[in-house]
């Protein structure tokens, strides 16, 4: 599980082995030779006047899947869903099983209004909004004069 405070991540910089096996990679739909051990949902963050909205892209699921917990300042989206599929014909028996998880912490600004978040799941996104607190939204900018 990883952590992530509200900023801009840098991007990943490839490594030789990626490079390397890309025309395999390619073909076989693996997405990197290292792959990723956890298939972690894209995720936007927007800011607007102190408030935030983290958008997570979950599409397949119910509302019910999800976990979102507040711990101190730790914010932490997870999910776990398991699928058995069976198909049954004369000669043989298919059985599939499908198991899925993924968990996102993010480290919460204190302007952050915890007892107001809120979460929302439709058409594939998951959004859940972080208000700021009345107070910090008063508190006025100030513009640096450079000498």
């Amino acid at each position: 599980m990883g952590t992530q405070t509200l900023i801009k991540q840098p991007e990943r910089v490839s490594s030789g082995f990626d490079d390397f096996f890309k025309p395999w990679n390619d073909l076989f739909g693996n997405g990197g030779f290292l792959g990723k051990t956890m298939n972690l949902p894209a995720v936007n963050i927007t800011e607007a006047k102190g408030d935030f909205l983290i958008s997570l892209a979950v599409p397949g699921m119910k509302k019910d899947d999800f976990k979102i917990d507040v711990i101190g300042n730790m914010l932490t989206i997870s999910s776990e869903k398991e699928e058995t599929k069976e198909e049954k014909e004369k000669v043989f028996t298919r059985k599939e099983y499908n198991y899925s998880s993924f968990s996102r912490t993010f480290t919460l600004p204190e302007e952050i209004n915890k007892e107001k978040i809120e979460a929302t799941y439709d058409d594939g996104v998951l959004k859940i909004s972080l208000p700021a607190k009345e107070e910090a939204k008063k508190l006025p900018g100030k513009q640096i004069a450079v000498k």
